[in-house]
């Protein structure tokens, strides 16, 4: 993993495709320190970055002080990399933003019905 930092204050896994990176989810080990609108720093796990239209999201689980996320609650971005610099955007679109949150709602079910096929094979 990387610890290149944009001028967005952003410290992302720069692979293309998480999906295939040993460390990604909420261990830890693949995350952003976001600086939200307020001045706040936020570390979040990076869960994975994904396409939806012909652009990148990137959808981040914000962690607290040990690390951990009770709440559930994911941020969602628009993810691309300028001249190799990773880079995040606000999703301003009503109508994107739903597309992609539903995108990524898919990409949950997948995963959820993918792990309980894995736990019958190994019954």
């Amino acid at each position: 993993m990387s610890d290149l930092e944009n001028n967005n204050g952003v410290t992302p896994c720069t692979s293309e495709d998480c999906s295939g990176c040993e460390g990604c989810g909420t261990d830890g080990e693949a995350t952003v320190t976001l600086t939200l609108d307020d001045g706040t720093v936020q570390e979040c796990a990076v869960l994975t970055i994904f396409p939806v239209d012909d652009k990148q999201y990137i959808a981040l689980l914000p962690l607290d002080e040990n690390g951990e996320n009770d709440d559930g609650e994911v941020y969602i971005y628009r993810f691309q990399e300028v001249n190799g610099e990773p880079s995040l955007d606000n999703i301003m679109d009503d109508d994107e933003y739903e597309r992609v949150a539903d995108a990524f709602d898919e990409l949950l079910d997948d995963s959820e019905y993918d792990e309980l096929v894995d736990a019958d094979d190994e019954n």
